[in-house]
């Protein structure tokens, strides 16, 4: 099982797909980003992660379709609508048919394994998190803050003072996804995704963390690299409160919000000589954590795995 947000949980979610001939996988997203605009039902991480695993992901910009058309939103544009956030034309369809599901009554789980169906993905499961709202909201110095208003109107600009997950108390862990771990979890990855907003706001659904604790092993893939973060504004987090951004840091950010939940760290080569790791958790060095292209994801998917069960 992988949890993952958009990003680097995406791209590691692609990978392990390469490695379906060794385990049964499931790729659990993040609906802290989930919104409505213009009507319609969108859920950002949840879409990078079909967009990876069906090859239909721009690779350049890490979001939304490849060889996109903006005609609606050109056009959106032209009669002064509510355009900032960006959705091109084949995203829209996507969009379209979630809504109009959602509408009909269907499970938020449901009409995501029949998008993953139609976009030709097999031998995997994407399942949301939860089928209640849970709404990842930021304050900062700039007023209390939606993610997306945060992260694409805003462009992380804020400085952010807290993050709060709206709902989480009252959502439940999806029904789907009970169901699916009911044969067993070897595994749980915590995907090199942003803990603040991707990680924990699925680990604050109610009963998530015991649910989770129920698997053999759970291990943490680290979304930061010589200080840098693969993608999007961890970084930036991290300094807004005073933290170094760091592999070691990150790994403390962990184990102070959840002791003793995570088995085993995997950090990146660069930088496993100088982390230090609290109460000797053993931790797994020497991973090239840069996911390029389709052989790095596969070479890092296949290499967690091994690394994972060979000392099992």
């Amino acid at each position: 099982m992988l949890l993952a947000g958009g990003g680097g949980g995406a791209k590691l979610a692609l990978g392990l797909a390469q490695c379906s001939e060794q385990i049964d996988l499931c790729v659990v997203t993040n609906t802290g980003d989930d919104f409505r605009h213009l009507g319609l039902y969108i859920a950002p991480d949840t879409d990078s992660v079909l967009y990876a695993l069906s090859g239909a992901l721009d690779t350049n910009k890490g979001w939304g379709r490849g060889a996109e058309t903006w005609n609606v939103l050109a056009e959106l544009t032209r009669l002064e609508g509510d355009d900032w956030f960006q959705l091109g034309d084949k995203d829209l369809a996507l969009h379209l048919i979630r809504s109009g599901a959602l509408e009909a009554g269907h499970t938020l789980s449901k009409i995501t394994a029949d998008l993953a169906s139609r976009l030709g993905i097999m031998n995997l499961r994407v399942i949301p998190a939860t089928e209640q709202s849970l709404r990842t909201t930021l304050l900062t110095d700039r007023g209390s803050l939606a993610f997306q208003e945060y992260f694409v109107a805003q462009r992380c600009e804020p400085r952010v003072e807290t993050i709060s997950y709206e709902g989480a108390l009252e959502a439940r862990v999806s029904p789907s996804l009970i169901d699916w771990a009911k044969k067993g979890v070897d595994l749980v990855i915590m995907g090199p995704s942003n803990p603040y907003l991707s990680l924990y706001p699925i680990l604050a659904i109610q009963g998530m963390d015991d649910f989770l604790m129920q698997a053999d092993k759970i291990v943490a893939v680290s979304p930061l690299i010589d200080g840098q973060a693969l993608k999007g504004p961890l970084a930036k987090l991290m300094t807004d409160w005073s933290i170094e951004p760091s592999a070691s840091n990150w790994v403390k950010v962990w184990d102070e919000r959840y002791p003793k939940l995570i088995d085993q760290w995997f950090v990146d080569e660069v930088d496993a000589h100088n982390t230090q790791f609290a109460h000797g958790e053993k931790v797994i060095q020497g991973l090239s954590l840069h996911m390029t292209d389709m052989t790095s994801k596969t070479r890092l998917g296949r290499a967690i795995l091994e690394r994972v069960f060979e000392n099992a």
